[in-house]
């Protein structure tokens, strides 16, 4: 569906690529999400455990950079973390500025036993792009990404 907004082609263009981008990103998300919230997770949730499970322990700080998340959302997404026994926070004696995440036994666990059913759910909705398609899209995604980080730093 393309934009029914009436303004320059500058503006048409913009919001038609915007609705595409939203729809595709949706569509791609959404069979994600389910198997995320099936594993009685949500997708901040899910997207801690993976940086831990990947990066190793990491600061509240960079964790938050990490899934893209505020301070206080990322406080309240470990606490809940904490009470399942998924992750554990600690001050370290070099740096007692933060606290250190890291995965539980079970964090680990139950990020190890679905991180590939995620893996396989994003490969197949992918699979309607070629492999050099792929690559254009992450390129054309991190260029659009960089630019608006760019701008956003800028005011």
């Amino acid at each position: 569906m393309s934009t029914h907004y009436k303004g320059t082609k500058e503006e048409v263009s913009a919001l038609d690529c915007f609705i595409k981008l939203l729809r595709a990103s949706e569509s791609v998300n959404a069979a994600a999400v389910r198997q995320i919230q099936a594993n009685g997770l949500t997708e901040s949730q899910f997207g801690v455990l993976e940086a831990l499970l990947h990066l190793g322990t990491l600061n509240q700080n960079q964790l938050a950079g990490k899934i893209l998340k505020s301070g206080g959302n990322i406080t309240l997404v470990i606490d809940n973390l904490l009470k399942h026994g998924l992750v554990v926070k600690e001050k370290r004696s070099d740096d007692r500025r933060c606290y250190w995440i890291s995965l539980s036994g079970r964090g680990k666990e139950l990020i190890s036993r679905i991180f590939p059913e995620h893996v396989r759910i994003i490969t197949e909705r992918f699979a309607a792009l070629d492999s050099e398609e792929q690559k254009q899209l992450a390129l054309l995604c991190r260029k659009l990404g960089t630019a608006n980080h760019n701008q956003e730093e800028e005011k």
